[in-house]
């Protein structure tokens, strides 16, 4: 089964408008000036937090279930689920790193479906005892078990909830290289969970193959420098641009409940660097638009940030 992240977008967005128009009916009749400050002022806190908390959440749960877990795709019996390991090697993606297997689960009945692709990466020889050689087989490591940690804790979650028949679930987990150059290496891991409602969310993995460390949004850019105002605004233009040319689309940028508005991204705002070089900045579901909207990305012009890269 595959599944389009998109396909939502239609069925939403009339529950989503008739959302809005609920909330600001009970704001207008049921809240006073105080007390639509103090909601105002929680909501801003709790969209700051948002995407951390349900990162760290989702983490948390997957972690703690994939402490059982060890193992999981060699010793899970092939009764409900199909289970497999398997061994893909496929063409040479970077300089320095590849992708050499993928670890499968898929399931599905008329309740519940799971399909989840892990990926794996490898560094590719350089130099036998070189740093970078050492640094890249770290990271790469590091990655791997975050991956595998993620993956192995919902495919725990997903199996207990058949067991006692939760009801409707669906989990994709599926990858995609961004972008493979002489410079860098960016894998993206895409999830949704679904049960009643859905949500989506993306990982971003970018790697510098000249040192081997993983890129954080401030490494590329000249020690200093503001690189948030000019993303920012950039991405304000956009969201702009996107709704006047398509009624359909709607941001967080004018509500009429102000702390909802995006305002600027931070230093730990998702991001990778495109096969063009350029910076993309990635939101996940409902951080910075309706949840119809999925995961949203945008990519910055390099004159928006030309003089202060590196």
């Amino acid at each position: 089964m595959i599944y389009n992240f998109s396909e939502r977008k239609e069925t939403n967005i009339r529950l989503e408008k008739g959302l809005r128009a609920l909330k600001k009916e009970y704001q207008d009749k049921h809240m006073s000036d105080e007390q639509f400050a103090q909601l105002c002022h929680k909501m801003k806190d709790a969209r700051r937090m948002n995407r951390r908390e349900h990162r760290q959440r989702e983490f948390a749960r997957v972690a703690a279930a994939a402490v059982v877990m060890a193992g999981v795709f060699m010793i899970l019996p092939n009764t409900s689920a199909t289970v497999a390991s398997a061994m893909e090697q496929i063409p040479f993606l970077g300089r320095m790193v590849e992708v050499v297997t993928f670890r499968d689960y898929t399931y599905e009945s008329d309740r519940n479906m799971a399909s989840i692709k892990a990926p794996v990466i490898k560094a590719a020889q350089v130099a036998q005892g070189s740093e970078l050689q050492e640094k890249l087989a770290d990271t790469a490591e590091e990655i791997n078990a975050e991956i595998q940690e993620f993956t192995n804790g919902l495919i725990q979650e997903f199996e207990a909830n058949l067991q006692e028949e939760m009801g409707y679930q669906d989990i994709v987990v599926d990858s995609e290289v961004l972008a493979s150059t002489e410079d860098y290496y960016t894998l993206k891991l895409m999830c949704y969970r679904g049960a009643g409602s859905g949500y989506q969310w993306n990982y971003y993995y970018t790697i510098d193959l000249h040192t081997g460390e993983r890129l954080q949004l401030k490494d590329i850019f000249i020690e200093g420098a503001d690189y948030i105002t000019p993303i920012s605004e950039n991405i304000k233009k956009q969201m702009e641009e996107q709704m006047q040319a398509d009624e359909q689309t709607y941001y967080w940028l004018h509500d009429e409940i102000e702390a909802l508005n995006f305002r600027t991204i931070t230093e730990e705002t998702s991001f990778y660097l495109n096969a063009s070089g350029n910076v993309v900045i990635g939101f996940d579901e409902g951080e910075v638009a309706p949840m119809y909207m999925g995961a949203v990305e945008f990519e910055i012009p390099p004159e928006v940030l030309s003089g202060i890269r590196k």
